[in-house]
């Protein structure tokens, strides 16, 4: 429920506080007094998109305020969803600066315009002129028949499995498009993923390539130093060995003649441990040490392989290369598994079609059982509303394809007149007639869902005298569950209001602004005589106005 509305720097409103409480609420005003502009500012708040030249002062920011009562609204997982603060009376702000920016804000909470819009669809159903050509889509038409017919648990079971079914048909639609792609890259990748797995990749290959490629290589060398260290160590006459034990037999005796000796003797004894490991380290290294060119060009060729596989695949090192290898690995898997993946995906996509098949049927066995009772509704309050012939031609076919509401396409179709060829809403109906429509509509779904504030603009247009008086008593039966607004120019609608606010312009100086105002008892008898006779009020229409007013 719309509880207040604030508007400042609005177009022709300079400064703009209401309060509205339930029930059915008359707004009138002369045309052009700004009955729009009042609702282009409560559009704003409920997400329209702003216009900087909407600002009444260009220097100003315009700033629209309206505050809602949304206890019994169901909102609290929306705004849990959107990481919102839930309060039962819940203020929404909306700021238009100099700039041309715009700012929302919902309970102090900053919010763009998709959420602000997404929440005013819950709040407030404006209902303008133009909109009655909504009865002519198939989405609300269906919105009618699945509010009589309960359908909205399993509409939001058949919403649920709809997006897992859409999300399985993405996934199958991008496994196709990769095996086509992939087939063709297959057998490059698997030649490349070969020429990776047969070389010797592994950290460190190189270097111990590259180290034992520089022994094979100078093998002569190596040999003759070899030899070298081993004549020096081993020769007879001035061998390291021989030296080192007739020092070891000095050392020996000199510690026989006291602790200082001992010390000495030790770290040569030391010494001489590690000349013969080294002498025999150089035995061993002599003996092994011999030309081996097959070796040789086996290292060789290890080497070039992994040098060409850098450079064919542009890798800094050995470690850039095992990631290429993976990646390949990955690719060429994925190709010849793709098959598998697509038959388990196409098989899951089956089993999400027939649990959507089944839904969907109970959905349209639903719709199909209560269209009588629609049909009958529509006729009994379009009879009161002066059509008394008017019929419709409501029929429940199945569609070929899932959509979000079902597997139906609905043929709803409308004859004014007996004897007239059944058509299109939107072609066959006259604008007062949509709008008798469209208002039969709405109080029907009034009775089998918890509708928004519901606020009519002009919807009256097109009809008069007891026709009128007939709107004005559908709308105040809708009243009496939820807050109804109506914007009118007849004083039989104008009557049958709980509250009465006039929306005019007054000159102040050298500008124009638009007040609101509530009208007390006897404001509303002139404000009604007036939309009888006019400004000249005449006796009787002021005793016309009190007839109405009752």
């Amino acid at each position: 429920m719309l509880n207040t509305l604030s508007i400042q720097n609005y177009a022709l409103i300079d400064q703009l506080n209401v309060s509205f409480t339930n029930g059915f609420t008359i707004i009138t005003g002369e045309t052009g007094a700004g009955k729009s502009i009042l609702l282009g500012g409560l559009g704003l708040v409920l997400g329209k998109r702003a216009d900087l030249s909407s600002l009444r002062d260009e220097t100003k920011k315009c700033i629209i305020e309206a505050a809602f009562d949304i206890e019994k609204y169901g909102l609290e997982d929306f705004f849990e969803e959107n990481d919102l603060d839930f309060e039962k009376r819940t203020i929404i702000r909306r700021e238009i600066l100099p700039s041309g920016k715009s700012r929302a804000f919902v309970n102090d909470s900053p919010v763009t315009l998709d959420v602000l819009s997404r929440l005013g669809d819950n709040l407030i159903d404006v209902h303008s002129q133009h909109q009655t050509l909504q009865l002519a889509e198939n989405d609300f038409q269906l919105k009618v028949i699945d509010a009589l017919a309960d359908n909205r648990q399993l509409l939001l079971a058949f919403g649920g499995k709809l997006g897992a079914y859409q999300k399985t048909q993405r996934e199958l639609k991008t496994l196709v498009s990769f095996q086509q792609n992939a087939v063709k890259e297959h057998d490059y990748n698997s030649h490349l993923l070969k020429e990776l797995e047969v070389a010797p990749l592994k950290e460190g290959i190189i270097e111990d390539l590259e180290e034992q490629y520089e022994q094979l290589n100078n093998v002569e060398a190596i040999v003759e130093q070899l030899s070298k260290g081993h004549q020096l160590l081993n020769d007879e006459q001035i061998g390291v060995v021989n030296l080192m034990t007739e020092l070891k037999l000095a050392s020996s005796k000199l510690a026989t003649y006291g602790n200082q000796f001992v010390s000495l003797n030790e770290r040569i004894l030391s010494v001489v441990i590690e000349i013969d490991d080294i002498s025999s380290e150089f035995d061993a290294l002599q003996e092994k040490a011999e030309a081996n060119p097959k070796l040789l060009e086996e290292v060789n060729t290890k080497l070039q392989v992994v040098y060409n596989l850098q450079k064919k695949h542009n890798a800094a090192d050995i470690a850039e290369l095992i990631a290429i290898r993976e990646v390949l690995s990955e690719k060429v898997s994925a190709t010849e598994n793709v098959e598998l993946d697509i038959k388990k995906k196409e098989q899951e996509l089956s089993i999400q079609e027939k649990e959507l098949d089944k839904l969907a049927l109970e959905i349209s066995n639903r719709r199909i059982k209560i269209i009588p009772e629609l049909q009958k509704q529509l006729g009994e309050s379009l009879s009161q509303l002066g059509m008394p012939s008017a019929t419709f031609k409501i029929e429940i076919q199945p569609s070929k394809v899932f959509n979000s509401n079902g597997k139906d396409e609905l043929v709803f179709l409308f004859a004014a007149n007996k004897g007239s060829n059944y058509g299109d809403l939107k072609k066959v109906a006259s604008g007062g007639e949509l709008s008798r429509i469209m208002l039969t509509i709405k109080s029907i779904l009034a009775k089998y869902e918890q509708l928004p504030t519901m606020m009519f603009d002009e919807i009256d247009t097109g009809v008069s005298g007891e026709i009128s008086n007939k709107m004005g008593d559908i709308m105040q039966a809708m009243s009496k569950t939820m807050q109804v607004f109506s914007i009118t120019h007849l004083p039989q609608v104008a009557s049958k209001g709980a509250h009465h606010y006039k929306v005019y312009k007054v000159e102040e100086g050298l500008v124009t602004n638009t007040k609101m105002k509530k009208l007390n008892s006897e404001e509303r008898i002139i404000e009604l005589a007036e939309m009888l006779g006019g400004k000249e009020l005449s006796d009787s229409a002021l005793a016309h106005a009190r007839q109405l007013l009752g």
